[in-house]
């Protein structure tokens, strides 16, 4: 595994958005009253997808891995309560409302808060993780998040004794999401880390990507990112984190577990049951490439799994 150690990677280099920023140029010029009589029409959607972050530090956590295309990144998405087809998030949630937004903090915990999102993106330093996404479909990409560490939120809020697991749910409004009723999964979308996972370094409270804030169909306005496990591990749009005793279910396992486990750790050696996991295709490209264990994060986390089955324990 390659770790990024300079402290930039220019978007120059590998991301083409010159769409995107031309885009930003014509709307930075024109007249005041025009651009009020806009967030007027669209509020809540133009509140959290304006934001720019301005300058970033990139985290030594990143890889210096080619990364995927903005276009890439926000046109194939999985994210079933905007349909379960790729093409469909980018489309159907473009108005999904992410401002106001509150995430829930509670259970096993000394002080149980509600964050806003003006709350969060205060809370710790914002920086860039080019980080690895493995799916379990058999496709990758190569992102670069704006976040910092799950636990410098995790911290504001004192964990008892008794916390040894961190249970995520979503944002679930059919109101919103009329394409939830053919997603095929229960609903609300729910995952869940050890306390220890949930706490590593690498799992990252994102909050944009590209250096400015997260669009709807990828998660907007908070998700979560694991990269060392498989991509519906990373929650989108988090609404609720409750720090419980027991190991709490999560969605995929709910509806199958023969198939999905709970710790979806990127294991090339453990298949699905009904395709190989041993190769992956990186997004836009046509060769596969072998799948690294743990998605070629071992060297941070294999620790955490010393003496279990990974077979059992998938």
């Amino acid at each position: 595994m390659t770790i990024k150690k300079s402290a930039e990677i220019p978007f120059s280099e590998v991301t083409p958005k010159s769409l995107y920023l031309s885009r930003r140029s014509f709307l930075a010029g024109m007249p005041a009253a025009f651009l009020g009589a806009r967030e007027l029409l669209s509020p809540s959607a133009n509140a959290q997808a304006e934001q720019k972050f301005g300058h970033l530090a990139m985290s030594p956590l990143s890889t210096g891995e080619k990364q995927n295309s903005y276009k890439d990144v926000t046109t194939y998405n999985n994210f079933y309560e905007f349909g379960t087809s790729k093409d469909q998030p980018s489309r159907l949630a473009k108005n999904f409302k992410t401002s106001p937004w509150v995430v829930s903090v509670e259970g096993e915990v000394a002080g149980p808060r509600r964050f806003s999102m003006e709350e969060i993106l205060k809370l710790a330093p914002l920086e860039e993780r080019v980080y690895r996404h493995r799916c379990v479909e058999g496709w990758s990409i190569v992102v670069p998040w704006v976040g910092y560490p799950l636990g410098a939120l995790l911290k504001q809020v004192e964990a008892t004794s008794k916390a040894k697991f961190v249970y995520f749910e979503s944002c679930y409004d059919p109101k919103q999401m009329p394409e939830a009723k053919y997603a095929g999964i229960p609903l609300p979308y729910v995952e869940g880390l050890r306390m220890d996972e949930a706490m590593h370094p690498l799992t990252l409270l994102c909050v944009g990507m590209y250096g400015e804030s997260l669009p709807p169909q990828d998660g907007a306005p908070v998700r979560l990112v694991v990269p060392w496990k498989y991509g519906f591990k990373s929650i989108k749009s988090l609404v609720k984190i409750k720090l419980v005793t027991g190991q709490p279910r999560n969605t995929w396992s709910i509806a199958n577990p023969r198939e999905y486990g709970f710790y979806s750790n990127v294991n090339p050696q453990v298949d699905h049951p009904r395709w190989s996991q041993a190769s992956e295709r990186r997004l836009g490209e046509l060769r596969r490439r072998p799948t690294l264990m743990f998605n070629g994060y071992a060297d941070q986390v294999a620790q955490m799994y010393t003496g279990m089955d990974l077979r059992k324990y998938f």
